[in-house]
């Protein structure tokens, strides 16, 4: 019987690889660029700016290109992000036709390209699969995807039957580009030449700085979105939420609420947060004739908040496993009546039992506020009831306090032993790394009054 043979993995050749797969040389590095996209979000709008220096800016241009700015960043946050991406609301044509016009105004590609990439991102967020990982820094997440080619094998997949069955998303993506050409510089152009005379500040201002401007600002929510800010519904992943990418990008900041509850139609959900987009959103629903916007999403606000109390346990659970709560009954020894009598007093112990645990108190005796005869007096005895209101009811933090001071566990003594054993069984709440939750209130020290007994006529 022949040996088995080993396989052998053959390599790729260097030539044969995807160029974004190999290696960095000078004759192969303008191979890597995606000179289409490097020329929509570099090049056109650095000569716009650059044009800026010798076209005049009228006020009747400066205010068109503001409100055109607006309009084109709402046909990328309420159009390509909420309504098209996520299904977070339903439009009427009008409006489906008004943001297709604006979203490709915002030159940042088609409908159908643009939500299936995000789609994408939200499924393999911070995963090699993807299209703008913010584990691959700040700049590919920002530009770099766009303007380095990337294998398209390693992209994440998403389903998008819905927008090819959308006859709007179809015509836009099939035209794009003279969508595009129109709808970024023709349009805001034709209105500043036509309305004032101002073609060709129009142009410039308008159209090519204006559309530089709402690259960038959207860019953000790829990159300054899954860089600066809080995560208060979830820290595993990178999206969180800082009011600064809020106003930057219509509101679209919240991003770690966002990736959290993506169907919601809403980015902030506090009043006082900023989130233009939803507020536009719900206007156009509550129009008196002729509504635009519909099926407002919302997630239930119970689910909200309890990811929203998880995420503060689990901090509240960090922040308690830096903090010494004492040794864990379960690592104590188990000591007799003799032998905590034997060594209450030995070699500079001071030990003292208080409900079935055994504390050595030594190096307090001359700190304790009630006297150092006082707490002598109690040193080799049970002193259970005079620590839970016998001589004083001891405060939180004195319990806290005398929970550092655990050396051992009496045997037989109430039914602390028991706990021990028992480990995960016994009457304490646990966090999630198994630890017992220490609360006010709650210590093991602490030791009601008894109940009265039951009378038998």
């Amino acid at each position: 019987m022949a040996a088995p043979t080993s396989v052998v993995a053959t390599p790729i050749p260097p030539n044969e690889q995807h160029i974004s797969n190999q290696p960095f040389t000078l004759h192969n590095w303008y191979k890597k660029i995606n000179w289409l996209n490097t020329t929509l979000v570099i090049l056109i709008p650095a000569y716009g700016l650059y044009l800026t220096r010798h076209t005049p800016l009228t006020r009747p241009t400066l205010l068109w290109s503001i409100l055109y700015y607006f309009m084109t960043a709402f046909g990328i946050t309420g159009g390509y992000h909420r309504l098209w991406s996520h299904r977070c609301y339903s439009a009427r044509f009008p409006l489906r036709l008004f943001l297709a016009f604006t979203g490709a105004g915002a030159i940042q590609g088609s409908i159908r390209w643009w939500s299936s990439g995000h789609r994408a991102h939200h499924r393999w967020t911070d995963t090699a699969r993807d299209p703008y990982s913010a584990m691959r820094g700040i700049f590919f997440s920002h530009l770099g995807w766009m303007v380095f080619k990337e294998d398209p094998k390693l992209k994440g997949r998403t389903d998008i039957s819905d927008l090819d069955s959308d006859p709007i998303v179809v015509f836009q993506h099939k035209h794009y580009g003279m969508c595009l050409l129109f709808a970024a510089w023709i349009f805001p152009m034709l209105v500043a030449g036509i309305g004032w005379g101002d073609w060709w500040g129009g142009l410039v201002y308008a159209g090519l700085v204006r559309g530089c401007l709402v690259q960038q600002a959207t860019f953000c929510v790829n990159s300054l979105a899954h860089w600066i800010g809080e995560q208060p519904f979830d820290d595993r992943r990178t999206p969180r939420d800082h009011l600064l990418t809020a106003l930057v990008t219509m509101g679209e900041g919240y991003h770690n609420f966002h990736h959290e509850f993506p169907s919601d139609y809403r980015n902030a959900i506090q009043w006082y947060q900023y989130d233009p987009t939803k507020w536009l959103i719900y206007l156009l629903s509550a129009l008196p004739l002729f509504p635009q916007t519909s099926d407002l999403k919302t997630f239930r606000s119970n689910e909200i908040e309890k990811g929203r109390l998880q995420q503060q346990q689990k901090a509240i659970d960090a922040k308690r496993s830096s903090l010494d709560w004492g040794s864990p009954l379960s690592q104590l020894p188990v000591l007799s009546w003799d032998e905590f009598l034997r060594q209450a007093s030995g070699d500079g112990a001071a030990l003292v039992l208080i409900a079935g645990v055994i504390h050595n108190i030594g190096a307090f005796v001359a700190e304790h506020p009630g006297g150092k005869a006082l707490i002598k007096s109690v040193v080799g005895k049970d002193a259970t009831a005079l620590f839970n209101g016998g001589v004083y009811e001891h405060s939180n933090a004195a319990h806290n306090l005398l929970s550092t001071m655990r050396v051992g566990v009496l045997r037989g003594g109430q039914e602390v032993e028991v706990w021990k054993k028992n480990g995960a069984g016994n009457r304490l709440a646990k966090d999630v790394k198994g630890q017992a939750v220490i609360r006010a209130g709650e210590q093991i020290m602490r030791v009601g009054a008894p109940m009265n007994a039951a009378v038998v006529a």
